[in-house]
């Protein structure tokens, strides 16, 4: 054992290393260990991604809720419109439209318009066939520009996969336990929102192009709770964007707020 510690001398009066040698070579390879485990996140880290996984969850989720409803756009003809006990309005989506037949006596007498779409009545719901036969829709003689109506819904299923690409990069992010995916991760949640935001804005030109088709009927017209989901939706992408954006850089500018204190510090 001692003999790792006092080397005799050599001829050249020089005293041999071979403790210090073996010394350093252990502590090498320590500092590479020690190295390669300081690129793993540390808890801390781990579970600010989460949270912000957590924000871009609720953003996927009402994106998928206001996709898949059809209650986009309301168009409302005047409550007395058809001089009888009745009165008609349409509701449609990207992929739907309904159009409802309400009581008169259901609506609010201080409402001219007929609706709103939550009251019971008759609905009778179809596909649109902008993606089959290629044919416009027709909603009180009023014709959609399917193009537009196209583009919108386009660009959605393409916000969709984004999503999809955004939460497999955070899934190997916490899986791998490295923080490199999480560049990729925000990008791809940026650029979701931004065409879901795109889309939403596209859908309102289809929903001006159907209104001024024809004239004929006298409709009002507004925006529904489904644009309102996927238009939050898109702000909250972003901003759940930001946070990984925030989260991959070597200092985090929140740690300024809240330090993280090393357990290991006396």
């Amino acid at each position: 054992m001692w003999s790792n510690f006092f080397v005799p001398q050599d001829d050249d009066g020089r005293i041999g290393m071979a403790g210090a040698g073996q010394a350093g070579g252990l502590g090498g390879v320590k500092g590479g260990r020690t190295q390669r485990r300081s690129q793993k996140m540390s808890d801390s880290q781990e579970g600010k991604i989460k949270l912000a996984f957590f924000v871009a969850i609720i953003g996927v989720t009402l994106t998928v809720l206001g996709m898949g409803t059809e209650f986009w756009a309301e168009l409302s003809q005047p409550k007395t419109f058809s001089g009888n006990h009745t009165c008609q309005m349409a509701h449609y989506g990207l992929w739907k439209g309904c159009i409802r037949t309400l009581l008169v006596a259901d609506i609010d007498p201080e409402r001219t318009s007929c609706g709103p779409g939550e009251l019971p009545g008759g609905s009778n719901c179809t596909y649109f066939k902008f993606f089959t036969s290629g044919e416009n829709a027709v909603i009180f003689k009023k014709t959609t520009n399917k193009n537009l109506n196209l583009a919108a819904a386009v660009l959605a299923l393409l916000s969709l996969t984004m999503m999809v690409m955004g939460s497999i990069c955070i899934g190997m992010s916490l899986s791998k336990g490295v923080a490199f995916f999480l560049k990729p991760a925000a990008f791809c949640f940026i650029l979701s929102g931004v065409l879901v935001l795109l889309s939403v804005l596209i859908f309102h030109q289809s929903l001006l192009a159907l209104l001024s088709s024809d004239h004929s009927i006298p409709t009002s017209h507004k925006l529904s709770w489904s644009v309102a989901c996927v238009g939050s939706a898109g702000a909250i992408l972003i901003f759940a964007g930001i946070l990984f954006i925030l989260l991959s850089l070597p200092y985090s500018p929140w740690q300024k707020c809240f330090p993280h204190k090393n357990s290991g510090a006396t």
